[in-house]
């Protein structure tokens, strides 16, 4: 199982596809890992090489002391790309995930030829309520807490009465703390609006309809700021379309590989 490790982090990471194959980067939301993309990555276009990774305090990554900031993450992302000699990669980024994204993209033009921002934002929430998901997840009893809000943010209400975010609950439940409350700290110092203002590459935004947590004008207003982008809203998704929607999530990705002629270049 691949693991790299720098001077102050281990990632876990997936190297899938295609060895000599166009790069596709895969970055998770908060509270979830790799597994996010295990129903997108059978369903993606062949020829692709398409690396997925934990973040720090996610999966078998490591989890240093919190809190995290959001230039250590996009660091952690660039020194993965740099190990694995990966250029000019189409960087997916899902909530915190689409955050990396965006610094990545502005630090190191040479990484990334597009960007995929999935139900995220320039900048998400205020550090008001990040602050509150921090305190909650260090009590006793909180990851389940915090769990239960997010899965009725996450996921669509007909999923939730089915009972079929129940394997994510669980999932989140048992989440490291510690690692959730570094991210959580990352995120609620973020604020991307001048620096994604400056993109200038292709870049397709993806909304989930039934998202309560990164709502679709937040993920539009995001994608504006970079001229030329393109909008798709998913319908009957939420803020994890990977999870409950990844047929459509899959076809998303695949129109704009085809439209940037990625798997040409």
């Amino acid at each position: 199982m691949p693991f790299a490790t720098f001077d102050d982090i281990t990632l876990h990471y997936l190297d899938e596809g295609t060895p000599d194959g166009a790069p596709l980067v895969l970055a998770h939301a908060l509270g979830t890992g790799a597994l996010l993309w295990d129903r997108v990555v059978p369903l993606l276009p062949p020829g692709l090489r398409i690396i997925r990774y934990d973040a720090r305090g996610h999966g078998q990554s490591s989890t240093p002391p919190a809190p995290y900031t959001m230039g250590a993450l996009i660091r952690d992302a660039e020194r993965l790309l740099d190990h694995l000699r990966l250029r000019d990669a189409m960087f997916v980024g899902l909530s915190i995930g689409g955050m990396v994204a965006q610094g990545l993209a502005v630090k190191r033009p040479d990484l990334v030829r597009a960007l995929v921002l999935s139900n995220t934002g320039a900048k998400i929430a205020t550090p008001e309520i990040w602050a509150e998901r921090i305190a909650t997840a260090r009590r006793p009893g909180g990851m389940a807490e915090l769990a239960r809000a997010s899965c009725d943010r996450w996921f669509p209400r007909a999923w939730v009465r089915a009972g079929h975010h129940l394997p994510w609950y669980e999932h989140l439940c048992k989440h490291d703390p510690e690692g959730y409350a570094g991210c959580a700290a990352a995120i609620a110092g973020t604020d991307f609006y001048t620096t994604t203002s400056g993109l200038r590459l292709p870049t397709l935004g993806i909304a989930g309809a039934e998202d309560g947590s990164t709502p679709p004008d937040l993920v539009r207003e995001t994608i504006n700021l970079i001229p030329g982008s393109q909008f798709r809203l998913l319908r009957g998704t939420g803020h994890v379309p990977p999870i409950d929607s990844p047929a459509d999530y899959a076809a998303c990705l695949a129109d704009f590989i085809a439209a940037t002629g990625h798997l040409a270049g």
